[in-house]
């Protein structure tokens, strides 16, 4: 069950501005890259469920989480149908992150109060999702659509929430250009969560790198 009501998580993403995203099927390695994210400064990961027994690796993730890391606000992501949407829920998902609009994932996390951000990428998916209760939509892929998209859309929609997730990275040029066009958060994975050579994880850079990403966002957002 969440920790966190979907209004205590879209606040958390609107006053970090980040969201971690990474999938890996070893329980002990997302550990490790959890941490790192925690000790740069983050609040929030997505833990994008890509593999088979991703529920597994998920449920002792948030369990990590709630005995060592006080504040943390655990979600997942490329979650594609109700049914999933249901067993990470109950596996202590406080938030949800799908790459399309699906009205039965709505339905599911509205019910418990879960915050859920669909992938949109049209005005008109937008507005339905906020129609059916998103506070903030995804916008993916980001890179495809760039700041002037978010920027068009907060136009006739000021009230509009966005997180672009692909194509970001944590840079002050690609920061900029996301928050000055009205981006509420972003999504950062390969970007952020960085490996070395030989394909395993680079913890330090990944908590330098999100240490830095935030203090850039803090800058831009005040």
């Amino acid at each position: 069950m969440a920790q966190y009501s979907r209004i205590e998580v879209a606040r958390v993403m609107q006053e970090t501005g980040l969201v971690p995203l990474f999938f890996n099927n070893n329980i002990e390695v997302s550990k490790k890259v959890l941490k790192a994210c925690y000790n740069g400064g983050a609040r929030l990961l997505e833990f994008t469920a890509r593999g088979d027994f991703a529920h597994e690796v998920f449920g002792e993730l948030t369990k990590y989480a709630v005995a060592e890391l006080p504040g943390m606000i655990m979600g997942v992501g490329s979650v594609t149908d109700a049914a999933a949407a249901s067993l990470y829920m109950s596996l202590g998902a406080n938030f949800i992150v799908t790459p399309v609009l699906r009205e039965d994932i709505a339905l599911v996390c509205n019910r418990r109060k879960v915050l859920w951000s669909p992938g949109c990428g049209s005005l008109t998916e937008i507005a339905k999702a906020e129609e059916l209760g998103c506070e903030i939509v995804k916008l993916f892929p980001g890179g495809i659509y760039g700041p002037n998209f978010i920027k068009a859309i907060k136009g006739p929609q000021p009230w509009t929430s966005i997180m672009p997730t692909g194509g970001v990275a944590p840079t002050k040029e690609n920061l900029e250009g996301w928050f000055n066009a009205g981006a509420t958060c972003v999504g950062m994975g390969s970007k952020l969560i960085k490996k070395e050579e030989n394909g395993e994880f680079d913890l330090q850079k990944i908590e330098s790198l999100t240490k830095e990403a935030l203090q850039i966002i803090k800058a831009l957002k005040t």
